[in-house]
């Protein structure tokens, strides 16, 4: 009885000490998402950290639907056209300066399982990478869903490699969990505006 009491309490001790260890703030991160003061007085930020701001302070309006892509605190927000649904995902960014394109631009295409070719830019700095990737292939960095941008070669897209996400890691592009994509795709349409900052 005593030894199954000992059993018990180490077992709730570790328990705890776990969950004490889950609560600490994201120190091993360094390098992810950085918690900022608010830009503004419009601009709540949640538990998690990641600044959460007001569409009208970038868009005139949500027609069609909007997406701002923040590289600072990678971050992709989302609100429908009507403002009834508002989104926040965790993403990829470029991984330096002048890999980074910033603007407006839209939505101009969509695609289910995206081919992969990778740009002349790339197979230069990279001339051992196949000259495409099949969509739906597990090594395909597009994952499952992609959203072309007005803009040549720069796209919203999933990813399959999951350690990409918050993070500079990619060539030019947006990247989300498959699981984020897949649910932005179902609700951003042709047209829609986005805004890369």
């Amino acid at each position: 009885m005593a030894d199954d009491r000992i059993g018990r309490r180490a077992l709730m001790g570790g328990a705890v000490g776990m969950a004490s260890l889950a609560a600490l703030p994201a120190l091993a991160q360094d390098g992810t998402t950085e918690f900022q003061a608010p830009v503004s007085g419009s601009v709540r930020n949640n538990v998690s950290s990641f600044r959460m701001p007001q569409w009208r302070d970038y868009f005139e309006n949500t027609k069609g639907g909007a997406i701002l892509a923040d590289t600072k605190s990678r971050a992709l927000h989302y609100w429908s056209e009507d403002q009834s649904i508002y989104r926040l995902y965790p993403s990829s960014v470029p991984l330096s300066e002048e890999l980074t394109r910033l603007g407006r631009t839209e939505i101009v295409r969509k695609a289910v399982n995206p081919p992969w070719r990778p740009t002349a830019s790339m197979l230069e700095r990279n001339p051992d990478w196949p000259k495409m990737v099949e969509g739906g292939a597990k090594d395909n960095p597009l994952g499952v869903r992609g959203m072309y941008l007005s803009w040549p070669a720069y796209l919203i897209h999933g990813t399959h490699d999951t350690r990409k996400i918050g993070r500079r890691s990619s060539n030019g592009c947006i990247g989300l969990y498959n699981e984020h994509v897949i649910e932005l795709y179902d609700l951003a349409q042709v047209g829609t505006q986005v805004l890369l900052i």
